[in-house]
């Protein structure tokens, strides 16, 4: 009998002891989850989050593009001569009119330089107006999701707005004195010779290449964000973009 009695009490000894090292083992997992596990995110973070980040990426591509050639010295963005009228630059310089054409594409760069600076206030409303369903679509939808939710709502007014700058921009520098004899000389060889004569649109084609550059911008500064930690300045940039980081 006191052999029976000897031997439960160590058993019973023996199962509370692995108790106690599975409690133990229970807590130390649970304290590691704890310190591993990335807070979810509120509605109200990512929303934050994604508004601090479009309103970083907009002020920085407006500003790197709206300066004295911004354009003009970003190969990325920079205006070639109109594609329609290729072949006007092309005769042109083998009239001895290169020095022409070279002001030309400058002025060009120049005049979507100015129309830019009507960009941020357009971005800025566009971005206090995203909802939480927009947030959350960009946050999820990769590279250049929050570039294409502004083209979506603002190139009509950028449109608007880009068009009377670039007008007076081209009236202030005159471009037409630059690209009216080249014009007017090709088409003058092309009446004569049976071809087909040029009527570019000047004030088209600087606002849509406008446009185009500064959306390049921003595509560029929203994927910085997304890919680069240290481009993450702020507490609320770092939690919501980081939350990416390991999916």
């Amino acid at each position: 009998m006191k052999k029976k009695f000897v031997l439960l009490f160590t058993l019973t000894s023996v199962v509370f002891s692995s108790c106690d090292v599975l409690q133990d083992v229970a807590d130390i997992a649970l304290s590691d989850t704890a310190q591993t596990t990335t807070p979810s995110l509120t509605e109200g973070e990512v929303a934050s989050g994604l508004k601090e980040a479009l309103t970083l990426g907009i002020t920085n591509a407006v500003n790197t593009t709206s300066i004295t050639d911004g354009f003009l010295n970003n190969v990325n963005i920079r205006l070639p001569f109109p594609e329609d009228a290729i072949k006007v630059r092309e005769k042109a310089i083998s009239w001895g009119m290169e020095n022409k054409i070279n002001q030309f594409e400058e002025t060009l760069n120049h005049a979507a330089e100015e129309a830019c600076k009507e960009a941020l206030p357009i971005f800025k409303n566009a971005i206090v107006s995203m909802s939480i369903q927009d947030a959350f679509g960009i946050l999820n939808g990769g590279d250049g999701a929050a570039t294409k939710y502004l083209k979506a709502n603002t190139t009509a007014q950028l449109s608007s707005a880009f068009l009377p700058k670039v007008e007076a921009a081209i009236e202030k520098v005159q471009l037409t004195r630059y690209w009216e004899p080249i014009i007017s000389k090709y088409n003058t060889f092309q009446k004569f010779n049976g071809g087909t004569q040029i009527n570019a649109d000047l004030n088209a084609y600087v606002t849509g290449k406008a446009i185009d550059g500064l959306f390049f911008m921003v595509e560029k500064e929203e994927n910085k964000i997304r890919k680069d930690p240290l481009a993450r300045v702020t507490d609320i940039l770092q939690k919501v973009f980081g939350s990416l980081d390991n999916n």
